[in-house]
């Protein structure tokens, strides 16, 4: 029942964590909501899209069932990595992130002219995706099949969560900023937190030298001022 409870939290964590710019972006899209762009098209668009992410880590979970446990721990550096230079190294603005995304849909529009509308939200959710396969592929390597199904099944109900709360909030701006920004200044802490935990559990590194190897992170990820 431990295991289980962990794994749920691991699967919400790393959810959260790679998805917390979603919820601006899926503003965005219930924002433009129309006569002839449904929220049915953005629902089914985020699961088209997350479901063509999750398929491009598979080879995480492939390469975990032949590849030695402590070869794969390595690969937690990953997340620990880029919850690092997130922390450290703050230099692009949520703004700008939601400008380059609303230009991404308006040029979607095209695709929607051709009865497309589905395809365009989930290429924006792909497009949007790198962090998320980052995190998945020594996530998914790290865990067994059981394993890897509840995580699956748990993206997949925070998948509907999120257009949820997405929609609900689109008509409370305040809000959407007050989580877009204090979002922003969590998932660093998350993410080496997930990487921390794939590291630990495969027994890779002890605890002194997974603390080496961040300080060390942290000396070659900092940029000169």
């Amino acid at each position: 029942m431990s295991e289980l409870i962990t794994t749920l939290l691991i699967g919400f964590s790393a959810f959260v964590a790679t998805n917390i710019d979603d919820i601006v972006i899926l503003l965005l899209l219930f924002s433009q909501l129309d006569s002839s762009f449904r929220c049915r098209d953005i629902v089914a668009g985020q699961y088209l899209g997350f479901t063509a992410l999750v398929i491009a880590s598979l080879p995480g979970l492939f390469g975990g069932l032949v590849i030695p446990t402590n070869w794969i721990g390595l690969l937690g550096l990953i997340p620990i990595a880029m919850g690092i230079n997130n922390l450290i190294n703050r230099e692009e603005d949520l703004s700008d992130e939601i400008a380059i995304t609303t230009d991404e849909y308006q040029d979607s529009n095209i695709a929607s002219l051709i009865n497309a509308k589905i395809y365009s939200v989930a290429a924006i959710t792909i497009a949007n995706g790198s962090d998320n396969i980052s995190v998945y592929v020594p996530l998914f390597a790290s865990s067994n099949v059981g394993n890897f199904l509840i995580i699956i099944g748990v993206f997949f109900v925070l998948i509907a969560v999120w257009c949820y709360l997405a929609y609900k909030l689109t008509s409370q701006t305040s809000i959407a900023n007050i989580l877009s920004q204090y979002g922003n200044s969590i998932l660093p802490f998350v993410l080496i937190g997930l990487g921390g935990f794939i590291v630990l559990k495969t027994e890779t590194l002890s605890l002194i030298k997974l603390l080496g190897s961040c300080i060390c992170l942290v000396i070659l990820l900092k940029k000169d001022s």
